[in-house]
């Protein structure tokens, strides 16, 4: 089993940047596919971003493709999203999630971190 901490949100301009951090403890972090999701208000969760287990392979979605970067550092344990050119549509509440499948998929993956706010104003 693995926990999930996230940190780095909160209120930003459009056109600013935020970085978003993730904190595993417990089981091997690098034994993990891990995972960036977001929830709006009303919306169901959605998936942002991807990483396989080396940092060797990354996947975006449309929406957030050129603008956000995915990154881990398994010696630290910490996985990362750097946001860039953010949009008022970003806003959400931003989740990391740890799984064994390289899946967009939310349902597929087996550990979620409490969630932190990102909030993008005009």
């Amino acid at each position: 089993q693995v926990q999930l901490v996230e940190s780095g949100g909160g209120l930003v301009q459009a056109g600013g940047s935020l970085r978003l951090s993730c904190a595993a403890s417990g089981h091997t972090f690098g034994n993990y596919v891990m995972g960036w999701f977001r929830q709006s208000p009303g919306k169901e969760r959605e998936f942002v971003s991807l990483i396989n287990r080396s940092g060797g392979d990354t996947y975006y979605a449309d929406s957030v493709k050129g603008r956000f970067t995915i990154s881990r550092d398994n010696a630290k344990n910490t996985l990362y999203l750097q946001m860039n050119s953010l949009k008022l549509e970003d806003t959400a509440v931003y989740y990391c999630a740890a799984g064994y499948s390289t899946t967009t998929n939310p349902n597929e993956y087996n550990y979620w971190g409490q969630g932190t706010q990102v909030t993008v104003s005009s």
